[in-house]
C-alpha cells in the first residue's frame, strides 16, 4: 500500500476505530440529515399558506434556529452549525426586506451551486468538504482525517455531490421561475430526501468498503 502523503496508519490505530455499523451511524446522522434538508422547508410552506410570507420566514428560521441548539448540545461541529446559522439569518433578512417568496426560496438555490462549486475546489486541493460532513455519522479521529485513503475517498465523494448539487440547483431554479412556489416546494422534496439518502447511503457504503479494505492491506504488510 502506497503512503506518500499523508499520516501513516498504524495497525493498533486502525483497530481502535468502533465499528461503523449501518445502525450506529444513521443514528448518528440520520436526524441531523433529515432536519436539516427537510423540516425547515415544510415548515416554511405549511406557515407560507396559512399566515403570509413574514411568518413563514420567521417559522422556518425558528426552527433551524433550535436544529441548531440541539446539535451544538450534541457535540457536533460549531463551524458547520455557525455557516447554516449564518446563512439562515441572512436569507430571512433579505427576503424580508424584499418582501419575495421567489427571493427567500431562490437563496437556497445559489448557495447550492455555490456549495457544488466549494465540493469541487475541496476535492482538488486536497482538503474534501464531505471528509468533514462524513464526521456527522462516524467520529472519524484527527489522525485517521490526515491519512492519504481518507482524503481520496472524500475527494471522490466531493466531487459526486458537487455535480448532483449543481443539478438540483438548476433544476429548483427552473422550476421556481416556471411554476412557482407549490413545485418549487415539490421538487425540493423529491430531489432532496430520496437523492440524500441514495447518495448517503452510497456515500457510506462505499466509505466503509474502501476503508474496510485498509484492515488487509495494513495486516498484509
Amino acid at each position: 500500500m502506497v503512503r506518500s502523503a499523508g499520516a501513516p496508519l498504524a495497525p493498533g490505530r486502525l483497530d481502535e476505530l468502533p465499528e461503523p455499523t449501518w445502525r450506529s451511524m444513521l443514528e448518528r446522522g440520520l436526524p441531523q440529515f433529515a432536519g436539516e434538508a427537510v423540516l425547515p422547508v415544510l415548515v416554511f410552506y405549511v406557515a407560507w399558506k396559512a399566515y403570509g410570507l413574514g411568518p413563514a420566514i420567521a417559522a422556518s428560521t425558528v426552527t433551524y434556529l433550535a436544529l441548531a441548539v440541539w446539535l451544538v448540545r450534541r457535540k457536533r461541529d460549531v463551524a458547520l452549525v455557525a455557516v447554516g446559522v449564518t446563512f439562515v439569518v441572512i436569507q430571512a433578512l433579505v427576503a424580508l426586506a424584499a418582501h419575495s417568496t421567489t427571493v427567500y426560496l431562490a437563496q437556497p438555490v445559489v448557495l447550492s451551486a455555490l456549495w457544488a462549486g466549494a465540493y469541487f475546489v475541496s476535492a482538488a486541493i486536497g482538503r474534501p468538504l464531505i471528509g468533514l460532513f462524513a464526521n456527522a455519522w462516524y467520529p472519524f479521529p484527527a489522525w485517521f482525517r490526515a491519512t492519504v485513503p481518507y482524503r481520496r475517498e472524500f475527494g471522490l465523494q466531493s466531487v459526486v455531490w458537487g455535480v448532483y448539487c449543481l443539478a438540483r440547483a438548476g433544476l429548483r431554479l427552473f422550476v421556481l421561475l416556471r411554476s412557482g412556489v407549490g413545485g418549487f416546494v415539490v421538487i425540493s422534496i423529491v430531489t432532496g430526501t430520496p437523492c440524500f439518502v441514495a447518495l448517503v447511503a452510497w456515500g457510506i457504503w462505499h466509505a466503509r468498503r474502501t476503508f474496510g479494505r485498509l484492515d488487509v492491506a495494513v495486516a498484509a504488510d
